[in-house]
């Protein structure tokens, strides 16, 4: 979505030039026509234009909050919600965030409801997002609700930021030894190789076989290339098969360590999504589709398709969820016994809590196994890299005498 640079005249005479967002012209001029000014000019803003836009991420988590805690504080004020979805777009940085709303400000001003107005930005935000809004309208306490979802979301956030922290720092040790290895072979190594020639020797058994991988790597450059894009074809390809990606997502449940931190992901993110859908008011019947699809997982989203036809058949919660097959027994029996206590939202609250701690202590003992194996790892390539250099040396020094 474009800047508009505009010469605007007010009804007191000054001219004003302002730069505006919006889809068109056309929608530009009337934006400013609603507020009683004069349009002059309206022409694309060149210098507005920024490169980091095609590079950073499209909405951020935290942007994303900060606009819900802004909206709940003007709906408190007593500030109507086109007013309040006005008066945030104009302070909101994230260009893209800007757009969306500029959008979702049309749509709410062609009379439809805030949660109709955000439904056609389903994959940019969640569907949890779009079913808490509609429980506000229904409810008649927006304002409640949208901040009940943020305290959902600021814990989804959270989640997500410690298993990236996390695994940070592993990344960062593998990519640096691979750079150290590349530099290695192809800039030191080469001058050995050289050098053992005018001497008439032989290079050390290690240097040989690294300077073969590289050799080999150098040849079948092209080759590689061509099977890393093969590779990305058949992953983009994947991506639009509904099958292959339950197929892939399941693949994802059976890797070691990695397989239950997703699977109890799953189920926290499942069970805060219907607690928090609950709480707002919307039945149970309609709010199990709605969790089902919060769960990041293809495969566990399939076997959950049959939830609302038990639920339809008179079932319960905890046993329609025990017909799933991947429930841990814990999360089914601290269901039930909130379905006979009356207080399943507080109980499914309770549930996602303590998988939340579950995965945190999971993923916290994953990386303080994978680092020592990295560290190990890392050591291996300085321990070759380190030989590969000096072993020419000495023998060099053996040869020279």
């Amino acid at each position: 979505m474009p800047y508009y640079y505009c010469r605007l005249a007010a009804e007191d005479g000054n001219v004003i030039s302002h730069s505006f967002l919006a889809s068109s012209a056309e929608e530009c001029r009337r934006h400013f026509e609603k507020k009683g000014l004069c349009i002059l000019s309206v022409k694309r803003d060149w210098k507005k234009i920024n490169i980091n836009v095609l590079f950073e991420k499209k909405i951020k988590d935290r942007d994303f909050i900060l606009f819900n805690q802004e909206l709940v504080a003007l709906i408190k004020a007593g500030y109507p919600v086109l007013k309040s979805i006005e008066v945030i777009t104009n302070r909101i940085k994230n260009i893209h965030l800007k757009e969306l709303l500029l959008k979702v400000e049309n749509e709410i001003r062609g009379g439809k409801s805030l949660s109709e107005a955000f439904a056609p930005f389903e994959k940019n935000f969640s569907r949890s997002y779009i079913a808490s809004l509609m429980a506000g309208e229904r409810s008649g306490n927006l304002a409640g609700t949208i901040s009940r979802f943020i305290d959902y979301a600021k814990v989804i956030s959270r989640t997500k930021s410690r298993i990236k922290d996390a695994m940070t720092y592993p990344i960062f040790l593998i990519v640096f030894s691979f750079i150290l290895f590349a530099i290695l072979v192809n800039f030191i190594l080469p001058k050995f190789s050289d050098f053992y020639v005018d001497f008439d020797a032989t290079l050390p058994g290690i240097t040989r076989i690294i300077m073969s991988v590289s050799m080999a790597i150098k040849e079948n450059f092209i080759l590689i290339i061509g099977f890393v894009f093969l590779l990305a074809l058949i992953s983009f390809q994947m991506k639009r098969n509904e099958k292959a990606l339950v197929l892939l997502d399941r693949i994802k449940l059976k890797i070691p360590f990695g397989g239950p931190i997703l699977l109890d992901s799953g189920v926290s993110l499942f069970c805060r999504t219907l607690g928090l859908l609950l709480e707002s008011g919307i039945s149970l019947l309609s709010s199990i589709g709605v969790a089902s699809y919060a769960v990041p997982n293809k495969y566990l989203i399939q076997k959950m398709r049959n939830l609302p036809d038990h639920i339809k058949n008179g079932e319960s919660l905890s046993n329609s969820l025990e017909k799933a097959r991947f429930f841990p027994s814990l999360s089914i029996d601290m269901i039930r016994t909130g379905e006979t206590s009356a207080n399943l939202e507080g109980m499914l609250g309770n549930v996602a809590d303590y998988y939340d701690e579950t995965v945190q202590i999971k993923v916290d003992s994953f990386v303080s196994i994978l680092t020592p194996v990295v560290i190990i790892f890392m050591g291996i390539i300085v321990a070759m890299m380190l030989l590969s250099v000096y072993l020419p040396i000495f023998n060099i020094i053996k040869v020279a005498r």
